[in-house]
């Protein structure tokens, strides 16, 4: 998939397989949007506005309040790419949640997830 077709996908296209991939592991959608909180600054009535809205990915890591300093701390392998060596900043963000979700369904704690 292209770069520029993520970036144009809705984010609320996504967050039902981000929900679900947790759920299968036991793991529930309020850990889920905690992670996406945390990431980006969203409060829970701005992260479902932004759902509501379909917004975009480029835009919903542009539009985010705050993206999280800690999210630097997210090191790793996703789809076969280390996140840290990432240089486009949009895709950046998206691997950084996209590794987030992946600990949250391997059973992390939410402590060591949320980077503290």
């Amino acid at each position: 998939m292209s770069k520029h077709k993520i970036y144009t996908m809705s984010f609320a296209s996504v967050y039902p397989h981000y929900v679900k991939k947790a759920e299968k592991k036991g793991r529930t959608k309020a850990e889920v949007d905690e992670i996406i909180r945390w990431l980006t600054g969203y409060s829970q009535e701005e992260l479902e506005e932004q759902l509501e809205k379909q917004t975009n990915f480029e835009s919903f890591f542009a539009e985010a309040p705050e993206l999280n300093p800690s999210r630097r701390l997210i090191k790793g392998v996703i789809c076969g790419v280390r996140v840290e060596d990432i240089e486009e900043p949009t895709m950046q963000e998206i691997r950084y949640l996209d590794k987030l979700i992946d600990e949250l369904a391997k059973g992390k704690a939410m402590e060591k997830i949320l980077r503290k």
